[in-house]
């Protein structure tokens, strides 16, 4: 019988330091412009899923007085903070458009901002038009994907930071193997933390194989 593991290391914090730049460091530039509170203070990301949307939102979040939504067909912004973190916009339903054009409207009277973010930039959006012209009129910055390099190197920075080392052979075992979506790819790995821990095995190349097998 395996021993479940109890102690697995906790995935750690999503910050602007262990975010893998690539090609986005212009995003990055403006997302600590706007929680700083000297660059444009409303700023709409979008990307492919994957890309590192969520993680740059939840950064912004750490790094100043803000809040972070992951929208839903009913999500509501009452919040107070000064700054907004709105991802997924396109996931919202029309009580909820209605509630983040009214919280748009009050951050921007306020001196506050908004950092939103969806799959496709605004004009592509099918949403009430009076929000898409809102979110239409701050900075519209594209994030852009990793490849297969950034993908290895954000791999292992994330196994680094929960306290062990993933080799270059597995590394590319799983970029050859598993799905090449980034958050996929974390779960990944979370997940093999996790059995590494209950096996009392190294995650090397045969455990990986091992345990994708388990998974088909």
């Amino acid at each position: 019988m395996r021993q479940l593991a109890l102690d697995i290391a906790a995935a750690p914090a999503q910050t602007f330091d262990n975010f893998v730049v690539g090609r986005n460091a212009e995003a990055i530039a403006h997302l600590r412009a706007a929680v700083a509170g000297n660059g444009e203070r409303f700023v709409y990301l979008w990307g492919e899923p994957g890309c590192g949307r969520t993680h740059l939102l939840r950064a912004a979040c750490a790094e100043g007085n803000a809040t972070y939504v992951a929208c839903a067909e009913d999500s509501a912004f009452d919040d107070a903070a000064p700054l907004l973190a709105a991802d997924d916009v396109d996931r919202t339903g029309g009580a909820a458009q209605g509630a983040l054009f009214r919280r748009y409207n009050m951050l921007r009277e306020a001196g506050g901002g908004l950092i939103a973010s969806a799959r496709v930039p605004p004009v592509q959006l099918t949403m009430r038009a009076d929000l898409l012209t809102r979110l239409g009129w701050g900075l519209v910055v594209q994030v852009h994907a990793l490849d297969d390099s950034e993908k290895a190197q954000a791999l292992a920075r994330q196994a680094r930071a929960r306290g062990f080392t993933l080799s270059d052979e597995v590394i590319g075992y799983l970029l050859s193997r598993a799905s090449r979506d980034t958050r996929a790819l974390f779960a990944a790995l979370d997940a093999l933390d996790r059995h590494s821990l209950e096996t009392k095995r190294a995650i090397t190349v045969p455990l990986v194989r091992a345990w994708l097998a388990q998974q088909e």
